[in-house]
């Protein structure tokens, strides 16, 4: 078990940091494939995320819906079970990650892959209405609509590149019991332990008995459900970040000011790795912003074909409004109260637990910049200070150099003696084992946004960091949802119908396990699955661009929905 663990994260390394050296710093392959793809397709199609955005605001309202057209749901519920997906950990956690080690300038490379995004969600949505596959269903939870990247690499390119297309359901299809599915249960069973001491047995039963109720029902049930949950808690979330807003409003504009000046010359950060270089302030955002909005990734597309429309344009204009939800309006919405808080920077009295994942350790490249080393053999600690000898491995938290410990929460005692990093424990001088130590940290990821809510919102109440967890548990929640149907119809193109209830039941019976366990390998593979799933739908999609423009400017010139508006308006008349 250990030597394929350690194949899986040389595997993950190599495809994290494959890439072009530029600067002494890497822009991983994956990041450039998908900012690439990205701004092809924004200058191919002519900046439709510009020109019809509000044409896929009004598509998305209902405006132009016609329930006679073939597909399982409204153009809103599919947008909403995309959003279901998109709108996660990535925009609480991943938001608050970038800012933390590429600083606020992150936030503007963010705006930048949402921007580029909406022409690759756009086009991929689009593929997936027109190849997407129709049939009436031996059972009605089945659905009639299957779509998505395999169809349209299969019957787009042709029937020579469907062991592409089959490569790319497999991957998927176990990216969605992994990465949306076992993950996001772990992090809701570790939130709910770690706020309310609840078991992560309890929970992972609970789980499965709700997400069970929503998915055996078929897409149908999935969008009816998402169409109330995702507004819901994005509401609730937006609402807290724009509260905190107005009440520092003397910040705003210092805030957006720090993020445009620090986005191309970074004199702040957090993490000492990269200050001062734009490449990773860059890194940091693009990264961040293209697996938040997930756009290119191939995932939202399945959702998106299951609309009713015989215009496939028509759901890739509700597509492009995914990424501008996401990215342009609820991640800005995170970053914005982290920084107008000021608790991106700060340090904050912690619980260091000495055998835990958020360890790091660190060597001085010069006197702002760090680089992360092997753990050493051992730290030696006098007086709460690391006695680091010249080109000497520190320990951090965070990726960030603790500068004092203590032995005790309320950091009145110095600790001396020595920290052992293999047996994740330390000795004091006086022979104590210390399993756990003290000191002030900076956050990271989602406990980040806790914080910066809780302090945003602390003049009307201690309760602003329990806006993000129900967040949290909501957005666990509906993520596992929507990837389930992904999953079902990679299964249903790889094995036919009759594999789609096997594959429910399995996928309930992974959400209890990443509930209740959380092997670090298992989530590596499912980052590994992720990132090598992506390049079959890239190539797809830069190969039927063509295409793409095409239905674009006969849907344009055509303007189908005049009719549909004009149909509605004889009936209601």
């Amino acid at each position: 078990m250990e030597a394929i663990e350690q194949i899986i994260s040389v595997v993950k390394n190599f495809l994290d940091n494959f890439g072009i050296p530029i600067g002494g710093e890497t822009i991983p392959f994956k990041v450039i494939a998908l900012l690439g793809t990205g701004f092809y397709l924004t200058f191919r199609l002519g900046f439709v995320q510009l020109r019809k955005l509000g044409h896929g605001f009004a598509v998305t309202s209902g405006r132009y819906d016609d329930p006679d057209e073939p597909g399982d749901v409204s153009h809103f519920q599919a947008l909403t079970t995309a959003l279901s997906a998109t709108v996660g950990i990535g925009n609480i956690a991943g938001a608050a990650w970038a800012i933390h080690w590429g600083g606020p300038g992150a936030l503007f490379w963010m705006w930048v892959t949402a921007f580029v995004g909406m022409a690759t969600k756009f086009s991929e949505v689009t593929l997936a209405q027109r190849y997407r596959n129709i049939e009436k269903p031996e059972r009605k939870w089945e659905g009639t609509v299957a779509g998505g990247p395999m169809y349209y690499i299969e019957r787009g390119l042709g029937p020579a590149w469907k062991p592409l297309a089959v490569f790319f359901a497999v991957m998927l299809g176990f990216t969605a019991f992994i990465t949306g599915n076992a993950v996001q249960a772990n992090t809701l069973a570790d939130t709910l332990e770690s706020s309310f001491g609840i078991s992560n047995v309890v929970t992972g039963l609970i789980a499965v008995f709700i997400i069970g109720l929503v998915i055996i029902g078929g897409i149908k049930r999935i969008g009816k459900v998402t169409g109330i949950l995702a507004p819901m808690m994005a509401t609730i979330y937006v609402a807290g970040a724009v509260v905190i807003i107005l009440l520092n409003i003397d910040q705003l504009f210092p805030a957006l000011a720090l993020i445009f000046r620090e986005a191309f010359n970074p004199t702040a950060g957090v993490a000492g790795t990269g200050i001062g270089a734009i490449l990773v302030t860059m890194n940091w955002g693009v990264d961040r912003g293209l697996f938040s909005n997930e756009a290119g990734q191939g995932s939202a597309p399945i959702a998106h074909a299951a609309a009713k429309t015989d215009e496939p344009v028509s759901e890739g204009v509700v597509g492009l409004v995914e990424p501008f939800i996401d990215t342009i309006v609820i991640v800005t919405m995170t970053a914005l109260v982290i920084i107008m808080t000021g608790t991106w920077n700060e340090r904050v009295p912690s619980e260091l637990t000495l055998d835990g994942g958020d360890i790091s350790y660190l060597t001085a490249v010069d006197d702002r910049n760090y680089e992360q080393t092997d753990a050493p053999a051992s730290i030696i600690i006098t007086d709460g200070s690391q006695q680091i000898a010249a080109g000497g491995a520190a320990f951090a938290w965070h990726d960030v150099v603790v500068e004092h410990f203590y032995t005790d929460e309320a950091q009145s005692t110095p600790f001396s003696g020595t920290i052992n990093p293999a047996a994740g424990n330390a000795t004091g001088s006086d022979g104590t084992t210390y399993l756990i130590l003290y000191a002030d940290a900076p956050e990271g990821g989602a406990p980040l946004t806790m914080l910066a809510f809780r302090r945003g919102l602390s003049v009307i109440g201690d309760f602003g960091h329990y806006i993000v967890l129900i967040s949290v548990l909501l957005f666990g929640i509906s993520t596992a949802i929507a990837w389930s149907y992904y999953g079902d119809r990679c299964a249903r193109y790889l094995f036919g119908h009759k594999a789609v209830l096997p594959y429910k039941f399995v996928y309930l019976g992974m959400h209890f396990v990443g509930a209740v366990i959380a092997p670090a390998a298992i989530w590596e593979l499912g980052d590994v699955a992720l990132a090598i799933v992506i390049l079959p739908n890239l190539l797809a999609l830069l190969l039927l661009s063509g295409e793409t423009r095409k239905l674009m400017n006969g849907y344009f010139e055509r303007k189908p929905w005049e009719k549909i508006a004009a149909k509605r308006a004889k009936q209601s008349g």
